[in-house]
């Protein structure tokens, strides 16, 4: 009987020895080549941590007697996420793909069926460091079908922000302040309470109409936590059907047309530019906004907001009614191992990523971009634990974030929702009808794919 410790046991060296294979078989010269979606300098070490794992597994092989030279192509796209799923698609096509695709963890549903990569885990011990540190709710948004597809590469949250100088002013303590994390998380501040707060924020000249409550600009994972805090699910996970909930989207239109129609934020928001945005949620021009946990380093960054903790306190997304919870999604890009190349080529791949993985080096990628750790040992690194944005931020959000589905048919779900949602917005239609419309559009493009209750 093969019990899963000697399988994985027996994995494991298949990987060795498939590792020790290639570099006797490819000799002195091994090319891995990295594309990296969504990624600026910033995020250079998406590609660099493979670089640094490579000379590592290359010292590690002297050690044994064995030469390998890896040479790591890396490349860092920021044109635009259609842009560079396109581009990858075409390569794989082609045959051409990336060894390594560090891209969102959305794309393992249909990459998967469309053949395009591998499992990971045929490559990798998932009960070996350091795999085995990793949170467990990354491993299961980097799993589809029962298998593990890739490594997360970095975490992050989408948290809910407010001017504590605008909240103070009408009539908040510093201790009130300090307590709305724990309150929203028990659903005692709700999402009406902030457009509440937001009014009053605006009826003293504070900010200006309009600027109360700030959402994101355009499309984004961020809307499927509205959905969450008035009770929507995204997914069965007993038959893998996603799920439409007339009344929990229902609510969360609502909810936003509520906001429009109270005057603290605007029906043209939607589509507004995102550097003004920045300014002026970094800088008080705004009262309550939404938005990622790496908007940190732009704030006090190019923004110039010298003391982020003294002027923004964050909290979970608050609940919107007693069906619904106070939540944050997180939505990590993952390391992909393509079909490209041989096994061989895969085996050292899966190790790169492996190695890539470990506490430190990811925690170089965490602090420089401002994205979270992805494993729990990072806790224990100077660099990482020594931030106060990236230890608090952990703390708070990422251990109670969710993720959208890996489902071939998401993405379409994902668009049709945003635009009934703005269409109820802009005032195109009723709330009534942008949700019976969703609804219709829904039923002809997923059919048996989603539940409509």
């Amino acid at each position: 009987m093969v019990t899963k410790k000697l399988a994985l046991g027996l994995k494991a060296g298949a990987v060795a020895l498939a590792v020790s294979v290639a570099t006797a078989a490819l000799a002195k010269d091994v090319t891995i080549s990295v594309w990296a979606g969504g990624s600026t300098q910033a995020d250079s070490y998406r590609t660099e941590a493979i670089e640094i794992a490579a000379d590592i597994l290359e010292r590690e092989a002297k050690i044994q007697g064995e030469e390998l030279n890896i040479t790591v192509e890396g490349k860092l796209f920021n044109d635009g996420w259609d842009n560079f799923k396109q581009a990858v698609t075409l390569a794989g096509e082609s045959g051409t793909a990336p060894n390594i695709i560090v891209t969102s963890h959305a794309d393992i549903a249909p990459w998967s069926q469309a053949g395009l990569i591998r499992p990971i885990e045929d490559y990798i011990d998932q009960d070996a460091w350091p795999v085995n540190q990793v949170y467990d709710n990354l491993i299961e948004i980097a799993s589809y079908n029962g298998q593990l597809w890739g490594m997360p590469q970095d975490a992050e949250s989408r948290p809910f922000f407010f001017w504590r100088p605008h909240m103070k002013a009408i009539g908040y303590s510093d201790a009130d302040i300090d307590a709305l994390p724990e309150k929203v998380k028990n659903g005692e501040y709700t999402l009406y309470n902030v457009i509440e707060d937001a009014k009053k924020i605006q009826d003293k000249g504070l900010v200006e109409k309009g600027k109360g409550f700030s959402p994101r600009v355009s499309n984004g994972p961020d809307y499927w936590q509205f959905y969450q805090s008035f009770g929507g699910q995204l997914k069965d996970t007993q038959t893998g059907q996603l799920i439409f909930d007339k009344q929990a989207m229902t609510d969360m239109y609502q909810f936003f047309v509520d906001a429009a129609e109270m005057g603290v934020t605007s029906k043209t928001h939607l589509g507004a530019d995102w550097n003004q945005w920045y300014s002026e949620v970094a800088n008080g021009k705004a009262a309550t906004w939404h938005g990622g946990t790496w908007h940190y380093k732009r704030y006090t960054g190019k923004e110039g907001l010298d003391d982020f903790f003294g002027n923004i306190q964050f909290t979970l997304i608050p609940s919107g009614n007693d069906k619904g919870r106070a939540n944050t999604i997180t939505h990590p890009l993952v390391y992909l191992v393509s079909n490209t190349g041989t096994d061989d080529d895969a085996a050292i791949a899966a190790q790169l990523i492996a190695i890539a993985s470990e506490p430190r080096l990811n925690s170089l990628h965490a602090i420089k971009s401002a994205h979270l750790g992805i494993g729990s040992e990072q806790a224990n690194v100077d660099l990482y634990a020594n931030d106060q944005w990236a230890t608090e931020a952990t703390e708070r959000l990422l251990v109670n974030a969710n993720a959208m589905p890996n489902h071939t048919e998401f993405g379409q779900y994902w668009q049709i929702m945003y635009k009934g949602l703005e269409s109820a917005w802009t005032g195109q239609k009723s709330v009534a009808d942008a949700v019976s419309g969703v609804e219709s559009e829904l039923a002809s493009a997923l059919g048996d794919n989603i539940q409509i209750r």
